[in-house]
């Protein structure tokens, strides 16, 4: 970029020598013209031979060589030079602005790891991450990426996972948690038994999925390089056409009049600002995307969000935290903490997810020896015995057939009831908690216009329909198996709009038919998650649902600019088009209409790459 500034001023020194300095004989004027085009004109010249040479002949080196050649033809030296500069000028500042966006996700990517430390015979060695093996393990020191994804064995720390999340906080790992690639340790050495390679690890997939996004072209895209394709080579015979017959057909037209309006409207005609801008500004959407945590796998996916009419929702893990928790204790004649022992103590020996609840919320050691005896009756709860009482735990079945009176709750959730020597002691209300932010979301997305916003789960009916009047959701279907949420999903893509489009946000690991069918498939808390990588065309790589009112925000911006850009780069150029042919505008202004339109258009563009996603 640096050499072609450098041409840029030379060629800009020499113009302004030639246009200025009178040196009395026009021949030395103009071999300083020649000399300052060939400066910056010279790889036009040549590209434009080359591609003429593989059959590639109507692209902008094309156009601006004939414009060019055609202006020096008919004397306007000046301007032909004034057309190349001012054409490389532009070109800069289009190579400024990929730059930028490019540089801007490499950034944001930056977590390919250079090297891995592995522990082989009692020694430390600095391998690639590809020569590191499943089983071992490898050590990372306070500052280092993590190489492989594994399992903490040694050691604790604090991760800074903003390049995969975009969270600023960090998140604090110990022995037993997994710990994914492309995170930095922050303190403490950790040693990690990796358990995949490298081509299979977080970092790798998330680095192929980021490079490979922009294969995926949007409709707009597709739109453009078509119109690319017919366009050129239709405003190049009209050129040819507007340069021969109004001279043979009008009394006292000159043929060098007209091959100049013929020129400028050649300039005029390239579609640089539109081949250049609206891929960059879907690379930018994407770009920004990737800074907030969120994953887009083309930018047809993109483009598609902005359309979203139906929004559908996987309940557990994708709304809730799919993890079991004590919501309530209702003690009758004994304190809460009290029925919590109890309960823990009955529940000790099983590792139901219920009973892994009771055991974390009672949160203190267990005394074993106080266990004399416990006995899980199949589909009822558990009889035991604690010390010196006898204990029931479980459901209604289990207080009916031991003849405990009881009352009877209705909340929503596992309900335990309770009895010590039987007699009712009181329940535990057990229930998948909402995510915070999962009702914010609901309402947020009611705001972008998204008609119907529905649940799918295969609870109950009664805990689903109590999570959905939650949230406010418009609709919510209960006890589905995994194929039928594939039947409802397929029912529900018959209820959008010709051209709306049908979100499905699921785990990516249960709900992957689901996620496969949908118009967009988005994977909640995909972070580490293999089959929500594969199977979503979205991955959000945090567990918070308001992620996906940022991404439908960020796909709209994004189709904002590219209309703008359209609208504006076609308004210009067919108006100044129209003045060229009418002999009203010169070079001057058509080379505004090309590198003027192109430069502001790619600058708009870059617009998508900043997180910012206001209305």
């Amino acid at each position: 970029m640096k050499k072609d500034a450098s041409k840029i001023i030379i060629a800009l020194i020499l113009f302004c020598i030639a246009f200025i300095v009178d040196f009395k004989n026009e021949l030395i004027n103009n071999i300083i013209y020649i000399i300052s085009y060939l400066i910056v004109g010279l790889e036009v010249l040549k590209e434009a031979i080359e591609n003429i040479a593989k059959g590639e002949v109507f692209d902008e080196n094309f156009l601006m060589s004939i414009a060019t050649i055609g202006a020096f033809a008919i004397g306007e030296f000046p301007e032909a030079v004034c057309v190349m500069l001012f054409y490389q000028v532009g070109e800069l500042f289009q190579s400024y602005a990929v730059d930028k966006s490019r540089k801007s996700i490499s950034t944001l990517m930056d977590i390919r790891p250079d090297f891995a430390n592995v522990e082989r015979n009692r020694k430390i060695e600095k391998v690639s991450p590809n020569n590191v093996n499943i089983g071992e393990i490898i050590v990372v020191k306070p500052g280092e990426k993590i190489p492989l994804d594994g399992c903490v064995i040694e050691g604790k720390s604090s991760l800074d996972t903003k390049a995969l999340t975009g969270e600023a906080l960090p998140r604090d790992i110990t022995i037993g948690e997994e710990a994914l690639s492309g995170c930095i340790n922050l303190n403490g050495v950790i040693k990690i038994k990796v358990t995949k390679k490298y081509g299979e690890s977080t970092v790798s997939k998330i680095l192929d999925l980021v490079e490979n996004a922009s294969s995926k072209k949007s409709k707009s895209e597709n739109f453009i390089t078509k119109f690319a394709h017919y366009y050129t080579p239709t405003v190049v015979i009209i050129a040819v056409f507007l340069a021969i017959l109004p001279p043979l057909i009008i009394k006292n037209a000159t043929f060098s009049d007209w091959l100049y309006r013929a020129l400028s409207f050649l300039v005029v005609s390239c579609p640089c600002a539109l081949v250049i801008s609206i891929p960059l500004s879907f690379f930018g959407g994407i770009g920004g995307a990737s800074k907030i945590g969120i994953l887009v796998k083309g930018s047809n996916y993109l483009e598609q969000l902005a359309k979203t009419e139906i929004m559908v929702f996987d309940k557990t893990g994708t709304l809730t935290q799919g993890v079991f928790e004590v919501q309530k204790v209702e003690a009758i004649d004994i304190s809460q903490e009290e029925l919590l022992k109890i309960t823990a103590y009955s529940e000790n020996y099983s590792n139901h997810p219920i009973s892994l609840s009771v055991k974390k919320t009672y949160n203190k050691e267990i005394d074993e020896k106080q266990i004399v005896k416990t006995e899980e009756i199949s589909g009822q709860g558990i009889i035991a015995k604690i010390g010196e009482q006898d204990v029931l735990v479980g459901n209604e079945k289990l207080m009916d057939e031991n003849k405990i009176k009881y009352t009877k709750s209705n909340d929503v959730g596992t309900i335990l009831y309770v009895a010590i020597n039987r007699k009712f002691a009181g329940y535990i209300v057990i229930a998948d908690k909402i995510k915070e932010d999962s009702e914010k979301t609901i309402k947020s997305l009611k705001q972008e216009n998204i008609k119907q916003t529905i649940m799918l789960t295969g609870d109950k009916k009664a805990v689903g329909e109590s999570v959905a009047k939650k949230l406010g959701l418009d609709k919510v279907y209960t006890e589905l198996l995994p194929d039928e949420k594939v039947e409802k999903v397929e029912s529900l893509l018959k209820e959008k709009s010709k051209k709306g489009k049908l979100a499905f946000v699921g785990d990516g690991i249960n709900d992957a038919p689901v996620l496969a069918i949908s118009d967009i498939g988005i994977a909640m808390g995909g972070l580490g998650s293999d089959a929500a990588i594969e199977a979503a065309d979205v991955v959000l790589m945090t567990d918070e649902p308001s992620k996906i009112v940022s991404a439908i925000k960020l796909s709209k911006k994004t189709m904002r600019i590219v209309r703008e850009n359209i609208v504006f780069a076609i308004s210009i150029k067919v108006l100044v088009l129209i003045l060229s042919a009418f002999g009203i505008s010169t070079m001057w202004e058509a080379v505004f209409a090309d590198v003027g339109v192109s430069v502001l258009a790619a600058i708009n563009a870059l617009r998508a790459l900043r997180v910012s996603i206001r209305k």
